[in-house]
């Protein structure tokens, strides 16, 4: 799955009884059941005009626009059919393992997270571009590519949905590193909650997210994106006018306040490898 923008979970961990924690994609089993009954039932409870969010971008006005669209979805029904879902907190501190003929462990981690709504939600987005969603420049990827060469690659991410939000990441090590990488990233997150980063750091992560927005809008299929994420994550369509200064207005207070949430418990771990990567 896109870890950055779903829920990576599995039922043995974050999202024990949950709908979140089954598999997105079914299992061999569900799949293999299903008929074309299913199919047309499922569409039919699911696409429904009640439900539908739409961006589009182009040489087209309002005015000339909606009567396509109300032609066009037209036949979808006025409203969805869905079971109810309960709000859930992932579980932390939870440890899973897979033993696979593979020359690398991956190792998927996570924990409580804040939904989008959450007054907190941008001095989290701010603090995790510095421990682990920074690429070149955050600490995961210091601590555990530059100074011990233990991955590749190392992130994190936020990841807000309607009934939960997580905390999410994912590395790539060798079978008899997975204990040593584990501990590296969460030693991170110890230091993120209880000495938080530095000012300089701050700035740096606070005009690299503002400076970088614009780089959403350099296409009409970026901007329609945009314009959809907008929509969904009901931010207001005045969102775009506001959303680097909300980043600007966040201090180390908020972020170690944010960091505090977030990693008061230890993550869980999944960890899918060789037979040595068991954790």
């Amino acid at each position: 799955c896109d870890w950055s923008s779903d829920v990576c979970s599995s039922d043995l961990t974050e999202f024990p009884g949950h709908p979140y924690g089954r598999p997105a994609e079914g299992t061999e089993a569900t799949v293999s059941a299903l008929t074309r009954d299913d199919i047309v039932d499922a569409h039919r409870r699911i696409f429904t005009r009640d439900g539908l969010k739409i961006a589009v971008v182009g040489d087209i006005d309002a005015a000339t626009l909606a009567p396509l669209l109300d032609r066009l979805f037209a036949g979808l029904p006025a409203k969805g059919d869905l079971p109810a879902v309960a709000d859930v907190v992932p579980k932390a501190g939870a440890k899973a393992s897979r033993a696979m003929p593979v020359p690398q462990a991956v190792v998927r981690f996570g924990g409580p997270g804040l939904k989008r709504a959450d007054p907190d939600f941008i001095a989290a987005y701010v603090m995790n571009h510095i421990l682990g969603g920074g690429s070149f420049s955050s600490w995961l990827y210091t601590e555990v590519r530059e100074k011990r060469g233990l991955a590749y690659t190392v992130a994190t991410g936020l990841a807000p949905a309607v009934h939960t939000g997580a905390f999410v990441g994912y590395v790539g090590t060798s079978s008899d590193k997975v204990e040593e990488t584990v501990k590296v990233i969460t030693d991170q997150f110890a230091r993120m909650r209880d000495t938080g980063p530095t000012a300089e750091e701050l700035a740096a992560a606070k005009a690299f997210l503002i400076g970088s927005y614009a780089l959403r809008f350099d296409t009409s299929d970026k901007i329609a994106g945009s314009l959809l994420a907008i929509q969904v994550d009901d931010l207001g369509i005045d969102y775009i006018d506001k959303r680097n200064g909300l980043i600007e207005a966040v201090t180390l207070d908020d972020v170690r306040r944010v960091a505090k949430r977030l990693f008061a418990d230890p993550p869980s771990v999944v960890v899918v490898g060789p037979e040595a990567a068991k954790n």
